[in-house]
């Protein structure tokens, strides 16, 4: 239980340091939600796996929706309908269930982990996953981010749009889509650019400039 707090504490200390909220974030996670709608049915139960502030989550369409962190504050960021659970990632996800979920979401999470913790993760994903769901993942892609990679001081794994697809398959999954540039690596200095229309336009852009962050889906067969 001291383990807990203490991790709890450190993410509170990085949300206030490295990671604040930001209506931005908001304004383009509704954005981007509804372009990845396409791999979450309307019936589906979704769990969003290091939501933090819920942006993602709160903007998914689906039957049942779930957000899950380690840092205690996560529920007072969750809407109406979505519940939450605080628990350590790092550990076993059974508490989350077995075959439970149509879709895992992620965005921003396995570089924090350990390269062995992060695979163990991974696993627990494939757990948790009914037969046919999906995991979608959001993720720094080092081969283009790799100047700004460990401005964060809590990265401790490094993923290529190469090796987080080969992770995903060597738990079983069926990697559906890689997009290597999917995403700018921050929001950071482009806050005043973020407007829904810019969003919509530079995720259908079929070059994406100053892009870092990867887009990879992969299947439960």
């Amino acid at each position: 239980m001291g383990t807990m707090t203490g991790e709890a504490g450190a993410t509170a200390g990085y949300h206030a340091a490295h990671l604040t909220a930001d209506p931005a974030r908001t304004v383009l996670w509704s954005v981007i939600a509804r372009h990845l709608s396409r791999w979450i049915p309307a019936d589906a139960h979704v769990v969003e796996l290091g939501a933090g502030y819920c942006d993602w989550i709160n903007h998914v369409q689906a039957a049942r929706r779930m957000a899950v962190d380690i840092w205690p504050d996560v529920s007072q960021h969750a809407a109406p309908g979505v519940e939450t659970m605080v628990i350590d990632l790092s550990q076993d996800l059974t508490a989350l269930g077995r075959s439970t979920f149509d879709a895992v979401l992620a965005s921003n999470l396995l570089e924090h982990f350990e390269p062995d913790t992060a695979s163990r993760l991974v696993g627990g994903i494939a757990g948790m996953l009914r037969p046919g769901g999906r995991v979608v993942l959001v993720q720094p892609n080092f081969r283009f981010a790799f100047r700004h990679y460990f401005d964060d001081y809590t990265h401790r794994s490094i993923f290529t749009d190469v090796s987080l697809a080969a992770l995903l398959r060597s738990h079983r999954l069926d990697v559906e889509l890689v997009q290597p540039r999917f995403l700018p690596y921050s929001i950071r200095g482009a806050r005043g650019f973020v407007h829904p229309w810019l969003v919509r336009a530079y995720l259908r852009a079929p070059v994406k400039p100053l892009a870092g962050q990867m887009l990879v889906v992969a299947r439960k067969p």
